[in-house]
């Protein structure tokens, strides 16, 4: 792991950090973005973790890309011609999205500060957003005369919906906390001072369920934002066939019979 995202693990909670305060934890280079992809990759790996917090060191969640490496041609947006900058994103930061989007963990936006343009777009990507008081959100791609590259055309729309999504895109206004939450963008807004406690609170909650079943549940939502209902008819069918070998779910009925708390494995 390099010097961009530090990861901190509480029983079966991962925290990931976006750990570049000094730039407001912008992702400037492929390093970055391998840092970035490592930690996702890592939760579903480890089949210990049940739920991921993605939060940011300093006073930014993140303010996206980063407007220096663009002006010098030198980092993950453009190169010294579209053919290759086509590739760059593809390369970078279009790895951290499938990286996000492959991620079997449930994941909690923990949203510190800012999240512009690619720092509000991982936000969308995780499954839940809770933001401080003084965070603030913004699409802001067009006001730098550009397009989300990331993916965040697919993603916003499927959190805000589409005429939402739209305004934000189209105006690149700014939105704090209290009209994200209005949106719908997040689902609560905490003081700053108890983010992190509200965060570690929902994930306990999730934690506390069996774990393959909760990562059987986070493919299955993901799977139904883009397929068919006969589909989903057919996955549901093949996940639970699964789900009522497990472990857990034996302990489950057996101890909702016995009228007693369930004690999950992970089995």
């Amino acid at each position: 792991m390099g010097d961009f995202v530090e990861v901190s693990v509480e029983g079966p909670i991962a925290v990931i950090r976006l750990n570049r305060p000094d730039t407001l934890n912008a992702v400037a280079t492929h390093e970055d973005c391998d840092d970035l992809v490592r930690a996702i990759e890592a939760l579903t790996d480890d089949r210990s973790i049940s739920v991921g917090i993605v939060t940011g060191n300093g006073r930014a969640f993140s303010a996206g890309g980063n407007l220096k490496a663009m002006q010098q041609r030198n980092g993950i947006g453009p190169l010294d011609q579209p053919d290759s900058t086509r590739h760059n994103y593809r390369r970078g930061v279009q790895r951290i999205t499938s990286a996000f989007m492959a991620c079997e963990v449930p994941l909690i936006a923990a949203v510190n500060g800012h999240a512009v343009g690619l720092g509000c777009d991982l936000a969308c990507l995780c499954d839940m957003r809770l933001a401080a008081a003084s965070a603030k959100f913004s699409a802001s791609f067009i006001k730098v005369g550009i397009v989300p590259g990331d993916g965040g055309a697919w993603s916003l729309q499927r959190v805000v919906g589409y005429a939402r999504a739209a305004e934000m895109f189209f105006t690149g206004d700014r939105y704090s906390a209290e009209e994200a939450a209005a949106l719908g963008l997040v689902g609560r807004v905490v003081p700053d001072e108890t983010l992190m406690d509200e965060a570690f609170a929902l994930a306990r909650r999730i934690a506390a369920n069996p774990a393959r079943a909760l990562r059987l549940t986070k493919r299955l939502l993901r799977e139904a934002q883009t397929q068919r209902m006969s589909e989903i008819l057919e996955l549901s069918a093949a996940y639970q066939a699964l789900a009522h070998e497990t472990a857990d779910h034996q302990e489950a009925v057996n101890a909702f019979l016995d009228k007693r708390d369930p004690i999950f494995t992970g089995g």
